[in-house]
């Protein structure tokens, strides 16, 4: 299998290639992940941070090297019409936490794969409804209190501690993690890409 550059540092989606026996390199991209326009529809916005990253990668590699594969991946949590990216602190870990206790978010991973050879994008969507128990306060404390909301979107890591909190899943647990399985071999298959050599 030709190796495909990873547009991030995500240890989780490292995991997720390591177990498919994908090769792979990271390169971290240099991206400004906040978003100021208003234009573009929410649930747009992981593919487009997912396209920044890969074409941040493509830009930092020298001229004239040969690019195989590059894939990015961007995942945002939606609650009431907002966007939950990674919290700054832990008061914001708790104040997301306190506002998912007891209810269900969607959770949105997007994937873009960049294929040298004809030079194009292909790009999949995942998205999947998390419920929340209902949490009291020592329980944020005491997960908070943990670091494990240092960056991770919602400010809660699914695969984790955090699951002793998560009532129901609804959709693809690899897709919360941060890099949806079926859609990453989905968008593999259609590039010609081949997992079962």
């Amino acid at each position: 299998m030709e190796p495909i550059i990873l547009a991030s540092s995500s240890p989780r989606r490292q995991e997720i290639l390591k177990m498919l026996n994908i090769p792979f390199q990271v390169i971290m991209p240099n991206i400004d992940e906040t978003l100021t326009s208003t234009c573009l529809d929410i649930e747009e916005v992981p593919e487009l941070l997912a396209r920044e990253k890969v074409a941040a990668v493509i830009h930092s590699l020298p001229a004239g090297q040969e690019i195989p594969w590059v894939l990015g991946a961007d995942t945002v949590i939606l609650f009431n019409g907002e966007i939950y990216g990674k919290p700054e602190s832990n008061e914001q870990a708790c104040e997301f936490l306190r506002k998912f206790s007891g209810k269900t978010h969607e959770v949105i991973t997007s994937i873009v794969l960049y294929n040298g050879r004809n030079k194009t994008y292909s790009s999949r969507k995942s998205k999947t409804k998390v419920t929340f128990s209902q949490l009291t306060d020592d329980e944020i404390q005491w997960y908070t209190d943990t670091g494990e909301w240092h960056g991770a979107a919602g400010g809660y890591r699914i695969q984790s501690l955090a699951s002793c909190f998560i009532k129901n899943i609804e959709g693809s647990y690899s897709g919360v993690i941060g890099l949806p399985i079926f859609e990453l071999y989905d968008i593999l298959k259609e590039q010609n890409y081949s997992l079962l050599n």
